[in-house]
C-alpha cells in the first residue's frame, strides 16, 4: 500500500512522504490567504471556505486565525456553525461537524496520533503517524480551551465544558466536562428554567423577540 492509501485507511504511514507534503503545502497556502482576509471581506471568506473544506454548508462563520494541518481539506462542516478565535484542526484525518454547532476560543480537535513505541517515532523513514476520524454532532456547544482527541464521537446537543480533554465518546443530550471529560448530567427540566447558574430565562421576551417557545423535557 502507498502512504496515501495507508493514511486513508487509518494505518501507520509516513506523513512527510514527498507527494503528501506537496499536497499539504498547497492546502496550507490557501489557509494562509484565508487568514489574511480583512474582516469586511465576508464574500471572499465564504468563497475561500468552499475551496478549503471537504464540505461547507451555509452560514458558517470562523473568527480568524484558524489553524489546520491540512488547511481544512479533511473537514466536513454542516450549516450554521460558529468557530471562535484560534481554532486548531489537526485534520490529517477527517473531522465531521454537524449543523448549529459552536466552538469557544482556543479549541483543538486532533485526529493524528503517533505510536508509543519509540523506534517508530525516530530515524529516517520511521517518523510514523496514524489518523482516527472525529465526529461531532449537531447543536453541540464546545467551551473555550477544549481538546478533542483522535477517534472521539460527541453526540447531538451535548455541552462540553471549558478546559475539558475529551478522550472518549460523549453521548447526546448531556453536559460533560473535566480532564478526562466525563458525563456530569443529562440536559433536563432545570435547563428550561435557568440559563446561567440561578438566572432565570425570560421566556416571555425570548418568545416574543426570537420566536423560541418553552417546552417541557420528556
Amino acid at each position: 500500500m502507498t502512504d496515501e492509501e495507508r493514511m486513508a485507511e487509518g494505518l501507520l504511514y509516513d506523513p512527510i512522504n514527498e507527494d503528501l507534503a506537496k499536497e499539504q503545502l498547497a492546502c496550507q497556502e490557501l489557509l494562509h490567504d484565508f487568514n489574511l482576509l480583512r474582516p469586511s471581506q465576508f464574500r471572499e471568506q465564504q468563497n475561500m471556505m468552499s475551496k478549503m473544506f471537504a464540505e461547507c454548508g451555509e452560514n458558517v462563520f470562523i473568527q480568524r486565525p484558524l489553524y489546520a494541518n491540512w488547511g481544512g481539506r479533511h473537514v466536513h462542516l454542516g450549516s450554521c456553525i460558529y468557530m471562535n478565535f484560534n481554532m486548531t484542526l489537526v485534520d490529517d484525518g477527517h473531522i465531521y461537524i454537524g449543523d448549529w454547532t459552536k466552538f469557544g476560543p482556543n479549541v483543538t480537535i486532533v485526529t493524528a496520533g503517533h505510536p508509543v513505541l519509540p523506534e517508530l517515532r525516530k530515524g529516517a523513514g520511521s517518523v510514523l503517524q496514524y489518523n482516527k476520524d472525529v465526529h461531532i454532532g449537531s447543536c453541540v456547544w464546545v467551551g473555550a480551551g477544549v481538546v478533542i482527541l483522535p477517534g472521539v464521537t460527541i453526540g447531538d446537543n451535548a455541552v462540553i465544558g471549558a478546559g475539558s480533554v475529551v478522550t472518549r465518546d460523549i453521548p447526546p443530550n448531556v453536559v460533560a466536562y473535566g480532564d478526562p471529560c466525563r458525563v456530569i448530567r443529562e440536559i433536563g427540566e432545570r435547563d428550561t428554567e435557568f440559563c446561567f447558574r440561578d438566572e432565570r430565562i425570560d421566556w416571555d421576551e425570548i418568545t416574543a423577540k426570537y420566536g423560541v417557545e418553552k417546552r417541557r423535557m420528556d
